[in-house]
């Protein structure tokens, strides 16, 4: 599934409707439609901290791709400064 250019996964999903169900558990909390014992208060916060792994995961991925684009960043200016060594080489023999 392609929305704008960003590919959502099975995990975006997840984490979208733990957000949702929290939203709808808090509105039906405060309305008092739910009256839960002590443990099931804890809900939204292990929602939270499922979110927060969530993006912690979700930023160590951008982290990886950052440092695969810096090191293909320094061999292909490597590649370059070799081709233009090269053309240096080859053109100042031809020309002597």
């Amino acid at each position: 599934m392609r929305i704008n250019s960003k590919s959502i996964n099975f995990w975006d999903i997840i984490a979208w409707l733990v957000l949702f169900s929290i939203l709808i558990w808090v509105i039906l909390k405060i309305t008092g439609v739910i009256n839960t014992p002590l443990l099931l208060e804890y809900y939204p916060v292990l929602g939270a901290i499922y979110l927060a792994g969530w993006h912690m995961h979700k930023l160590e991925s951008v982290a990886e791709d950052v440092k695969n684009l810096k090191r293909f960043k320094e061999i292909t200016i490597q590649k370059i400064n070799n081709i233009e060594t090269n053309c240096k080489l080859n053109h100042s023999i031809i020309n002597r």
